[in-house]
C-alpha cells in the first residue's frame, strides 16, 4: 500500500509540474483571454490516458504499478479532466448512460458552482 501511495504521489508531482510548465509556456507564447494552456493540457491528458490504458489492455508490458504511476499519478496530476473523461468512457462502455449524464452534468455545473460559492464565502470573510 505504501509503495502504491509513493508511486501515485511521485507521478502526480511530475504531472503537476509538467502541467504548470505547459500552461506557463502557452500563456507566455500565446497571450489570449481563452485558457489555451489548460485546454491543451486537458485534451493531451485525455489522449495520454487513452493511450496508456489501451497499451496496458493490449499487452502485459505495463505492470499494475506502472499503470498506477502513469494513469492515477501522472495523468491525475497533469489533469483531473483526463480521469473525468476516462471514468465517463467506462460508464458509456458499460451502458450506464443515465449515470454518465448525471456525472457529466452534475460535475460541470456543481464544479463551477463550487468555485463561485468558495469565492463568495471568501468575499464575506
Amino acid at each position: 500500500m505504501i509503495k502504491n501511495i509513493i508511486l501515485v504521489g511521485f507521478g502526480g508531482g511530475i504531472g503537476s509540474m509538467v502541467r504548470y510548465l505547459c500552461q506557463k509556456w502557452f500563456g507566455e507564447s500565446y497571450p489570449h483571454p481563452f485558457p489555451w494552456g489548460t485546454f491543451f493540457v486537458n485534451l493531451a491528458g485525455c489522449f495520454l490516458i487513452g493511450v496508456i490504458y489501451a497499451a496496458s489492455e493490449k499487452t502485459s508490458v505495463l505492470s499494475p504499478q506502472t499503470r498506477l504511476l502513469l494513469i492515477t499519478g501522472f495523468c491525475g496530476g497533469f489533469t483531473t479532466f483526463s480521469t473525468f473523461a476516462f471514468e465517463n468512457m467506462h460508464l458509456l462502455r458499460s451502458g450506464d448512460t443515465v449515470y454518465f449524464l448525471i456525472y457529466t452534468i452534475a460535475s460541470v455545473v456543481l464544479g463551477i458552482a463550487g468555485v463561485f460559492g468558495g469565492m463568495a464565502i471568501m468575499k464575506l470573510l
